[in-house]
């Protein structure tokens, strides 16, 4: 068996919050570190709340761990689900892998596994999932009192009552969410998917039937349907919008909030990315006493996302959804480097391009503008020709050089 790692400290966690960004499988990590996280969380094929992810297997998640704690980071799992009692011998088995291969902390919502998890590995550091919706300091002080390290807390709390849980409670750990998708449900807690189609959102199968399109049909005019808008009364539809915290940030850091995570473990490569890269460098300016640049919001807009707001950070915010499903990006992930020689930076598209296409690089370093000439070089035949249009699947080099983890993506303006 692997002995638990220990990990030290290298920054302050009072004054430099951690990053936890989602990586849906190893390739994922590996980008989330490129980019600049602190820590990922992740889940297997067992117990955690998105089964439609690809999630890792054993071997990958062990990978994972020794990959992270190389580059002196962390790797937390969601075992979030909630149990059957026919669950309970396995989920016990589960947990010792996991202790034994030195996971950084196990986000748990089950006060059944939080039993199991103390009784039988007591050393293994708990997280508490926000799927537990604790808004208060009382609640709080009850789960630290067993043995959490860390409570992700609910994302109905203002910012002064999260201010309140850090006084009364400091010696907890605090994580919040900072960007994603929002749930209708508190805290998750959502039956429509299981009322539609039996699968049950706290058994990791959400369906995300909030984000359907629904008509009203008035009960004596059968098939007469009646579309629903958002108008200055508010709205019925039940799709919330995307969670963004840019404008205030610098707040959530001065409360000295212990983890900032990253929501998205079912989303794309290029999206892990992205946000990662523009929080990271959001943080990073915010402690050096910078000003957020404009164009890390603009990387924001550079996803497929919908319409943003700050949550329920601000009490007097109230809690609004959106009749627009997905806004348009305003770049196309189109290539992923596969390989970099001296001369040339080999690439795997992912979507169609065409050489007049204005096309960047979002690089761990930064962004990289680049024109391509009146052609790509593709690698077709055995042979490499000349093409003014590429492929998915296809193989192109360029004469640039960028650095590993790099993504080419198509700017739509």
């Amino acid at each position: 068996m692997t002995k638990r790692i220990l990990i030290i400290k290298l920054r302050d966690m009072k004054e430099i919050p951690e990053l936890v960004s989602p990586a849906g499988d190893l390739k994922k990590l590996k980008y989330a570190f490129a980019f600049g996280a602190d820590a990922v969380y992740i889940g297997g094929r067992e117990f955690s709340l998105r089964v439609r992810a690809k999630n890792f297997s054993r071997q990958d998640m062990e990978e994972g761990v020794k990959f992270a704690h190389n580059l002196g980071k962390k790797v937390y799992v969601a075992l979030n689900a909630y149990l059957k009692n026919d669950e309970l011998k396995k989920v016990r088995e589960y947990l010792g892998f996991l202790h034994d291969i030195g996971v950084d902390g196990v986000i748990i919502s089950d006060p059944g596994v939080i039993w199991i998890a103390k009784k039988d590995f007591p050393d293994l550091p708990l997280h508490l999932s926000t799927q537990q919706n604790v808004t208060n300091y009382l609640a709080a002080r009850f789960y630290h009192e067993l043995g959490i390290e860390r409570i992700v807390l609910a994302r109905e709390l203002s910012l002064s009552e999260i201010k309140t849980i850090k006084e009364e409670i400091p010696t907890l750990e605090i994580e919040v969410f900072i960007h994603g998708a929002m749930c209708i449900a508190y805290s998750g807690r959502c039956l429509l998917s299981e009322y539609f189609l039996r699968r049950g959102a706290n058994r990791g199968d959400c369906a995300q039937s909030c984000r359907w399109t629904y008509y009203l049909m008035e009960q004596k005019r059968p098939g007469e349907y009646l579309p629903v808008f958002e108008d200055d009364r508010g709205t019925y539809i039940l799709s919330s919008k995307d969670l963004m915290t840019l404008p205030i940030l610098k707040e959530l850091i001065d409360m000295g909030i212990e983890s900032f995570k990253i929501e998205g473990r079912v989303k794309s490569l290029h999206y892990v990315s992205t946000v990662t890269y523009t929080y990271r460098r959001a943080i990073d300016n915010i402690l050096k006493g910078k000003p957020i640049e404009e164009r890390l919001y603009e990387e924001l807009e550079k996803i497929s996302h919908r319409e943003y707001w700050s949550g329920f950070f601000d009490a007097k915010d109230k809690f609004t959804t959106t009749y627009n499903k997905m806004l348009a990006s305003k770049a196309e992930f189109t290539g992923e480097v596969e390989k970099i020689e001296e001369t040339y930076t080999y690439i795997r598209v992912k979507n169609r391009m065409f050489a007049h296409d204005k096309l960047e690089f979002l690089t761990p370093k930064g962004i990289i503008p680049y024109a391509p000439p009146d052609y790509f070089e593709v690698f077709y035949n055995e042979t490499w020709i000349k093409r003014d249009t590429v492929h998915p699947n296809e193989l192109i080099r360029i004469k640039l050089k960028v650095s590993p983890y790099s993504l080419l993506r198509r700017l739509k303006i």
